[in-house]
């Protein structure tokens, strides 16, 4: 695990300052009970865990290691962002999934809920092609930001209505790789996903 001292206490992109929100142990032990509680849920199935890019990579890795039931993975990527803080509102399909979901129990796995466009996207999506079921998992929740509900299974943690960045989470493609996730400073209240 990456000690926290070297982690940056601040990191600026176009002019936007960020701070130190979520650190690497909080991070860690949260996907470890959310690991554990799917592994339960799942523990008669063989479950296809769809991860979201580009934005749930590092969670997706780190949550999947702990599973501890026999899981297949795929990975779709949706657009909704480009380079901006807010989202577009327009949800497009850029990579297609290459496995087969009918009649499997599927666990998509997101790295945020925001507005709810794209999981809601995601679900009509995946649901016409006969599941047996489908569960959300996600690191990231902004309830108050939330405009299209759906049930969300596995929840890491609710957050503010402020933008974030950091562990697979960017903006306009920069800091992706930091080990923990910051927050917009000040009063910024813009959106992720």
């Amino acid at each position: 695990m990456i000690p926290e001292t070297s982690i940056p206490q601040t990191i600026e992109i176009r002019g936007d300052r960020f701070v130190p929100y979520l650190p690497v142990h909080r991070l860690q032990r949260r996907i470890s009970e959310l690991a554990a509680e799917i592994s339960r849920d799942a523990h008669e199935q063989t479950p296809i865990f769809i991860c979201v890019l580009n934005g749930a990579f590092m969670f997706f890795a780190d949550l999947v290691r702990q599973i501890d039931v026999d899981c297949e993975v795929d990975f779709l990527k949706l657009s909704s962002y480009g380079e901006r803080k807010i989202s577009s509102g327009e949800v497009e399909l850029i990579k297609d999934l290459n496995c087969e979901v009918e009649g499997r129990h599927i666990f998509l796995v997101e790295d945020i809920v925001d507005t709810g466009n794209s999981i809601d996207f995601m679900k009509k999506w995946i649901g016409k092609k006969n599941p047996a079921s489908i569960k959300i998992v996600t690191l990231l929740h902004k309830p108050t930001n939330t405009k299209i509900s759906n049930e969300l299974d596995y929840v890491g943690f609710e957050i503010p209505p402020r933008f974030v960045i950091g562990f697979g989470l960017d903006y306009a493609q920069k800091a992706r790789n930091l080990p923990a996730i910051y927050i917009l400073d000040g009063n910024g209240s813009s959106n992720n996903a």
